[in-house]
Order: C-alpha cells, then sequence, then structure tokens
C-alpha cells in the first residue's frame, strides 16, 4: 500500500527544468518499439506488460463457495509475468492490477475448451475443480506513469534505475512503514482508457 500511496502524491516533473540526478514522475504513452508481448490467456496483442495468475480452492467437494468469503484458501498454482526490457539491468516494479477473467463454480463438471488448452499447453491439470484466473496487461498506447532517476546528456533525456534504492517515507496519516524501492516503477495513468484491463471482467465456467 506504501508504494502505489508514494506514486500518487509525488508530482509530475517538468524535464526541461529538473536537474540531472534527480527522482521525477512522468506520464507518456507506452511503446513496444521492435520487441512486444501477447497476454497468456485473453490474447491481447502489442502488451508492454503481462501478467497471469492461476489460483486454485483446496476446498474439496461440489458444494457452491462464495469465492468472496474463502479468499484463505486460494492458492497460487501457477504465474507468468513478462516485461519488455527497459534497459541493461534495469530493474521495474509493475503497480499493475490483474483482473478477474474466470471463476469456476462447485458445480461446473466439465470446463470451457479454451481454459481446458491454456492448461494443457503448461502442463496443469485439466480436470473440473475451483480456480480463479486473473490476468492483467499493458498495450501499445496506453497511457503509463513512470518514476526513475532522470538522466540527461546535452539533448538526451532518459529515466534511469536510480544508484541506490529510494524510500518512500513514513505515511504516519495512513500507519504505513518505509518502503525502499530498487528499481524503476511503472504504474498505470488514471486517464489511460481502455487498452488496459483495468476493471474486473468476470467470465464465470458453468
Amino acid at each position: 500500500a506504501a508504494l502505489p500511496l508514494f506514486v500518487r502524491s509525488f508530482p509530475d516533473s517538468n524535464l526541461r527544468l529538473t536537474p540531472h540526478g534527480q527522482l521525477v514522475k512522468i506520464a507518456a504513452l507506452a511503446s513496444c518499439g521492435s520487441v512486444s508481448l501477447e497476454s497468456s490467456y485473453e490474447k491481447a496483442t502489442r502488451c508492454i506488460y503481462t501478467s497471469t495468475l492461476l489460483h486454485e480452492n483446496g476446498r474439496m467437494g461440489l458444494k457452491p463457495v462464495n469465492v468472496n468469503k474463502s479468499c484463505c484458501q486460494w492458492s497460487l498454482a501457477y504465474c507468468e509475468v513478462l516485461l519488455v526490457k527497459a534497459g541493461s539491468g534495469c530493474k521495474v516494479l509493475p503497480l499493475i492490477c490483474e483482473s478477474n477473467i474466470v471463476t469456476t463454480s462447485g458445480c461446473s463438471r466439465i470446463l470451457s475448451t479454451h481454459l481446458r488448452k491454456w492448461l494443457r499447453d503448461r502442463n496443469l491439470p485439466a480436470e473440473a475443480r475451483l480456480l480463479r484466473l486473473e490476468e492483467g496487461y499493458v498495450q501499445e498506447g496506453s497511457s503509463v506513469i513512470v518514476v526513475g532517476m532522470l538522466y540527461k546528456d546535452n539533448d538526451l533525456l532518459m529515466i534511469v534505475q536510480p544508484p541506490q534504492p529510494i524510500s518512500t517515507g513514513c505515511l504516519f496519516q495512513r500507519l504505513l512503514f518505509p518502503v525502499d524501492v530498487d528499481g524503476l516503477v511503472l504504474g498505470i495513468s488514471d486517464s489511460s482508457g481502455p487498452v488496459t484491463n483495468p476493471r474486473p471482467v468476470q467470465h464465470p465456467e458453468q
């Protein structure tokens, strides 16, 4: 919670007036360049970042389960996170939330063809069970926020990873302790638009 709050409260920077070596925050349109990604399940194309998480519920039997009240029984069974390279040796900390794409019910006897194929392609069991699949991605053209150190060399401007971890500082009003940030921070602008999947889109498996 400390890092997202720190990013939101950090003021936007004017790169022309900011000196070399200062911590900055900018909003810009994402570009894949010559390398792009495709999201694992929804097959969203021209992405700079994708994340797919598969959770399993350990509860047995066919009795329906309230997925909102049984969070302690869910465990992460599989994870894919891919990011277009930001630079040699550069770490990136993505603040991208995954949306709920698929939730199977306790009464499901057969999973959808697409879900079963996705599971088998990854050597995961394809029998019917309680599953929750979440996916997040950022497509080219999305408005993204980057927090890092400004590098200036004549007319060249770059946002690079700070040489030392930075601290979010104490946020006493939220009862949050400092968090050290080691790398570039990548987030989504509030005005990003429909080229990301910021809202939960749930497709229950029947």
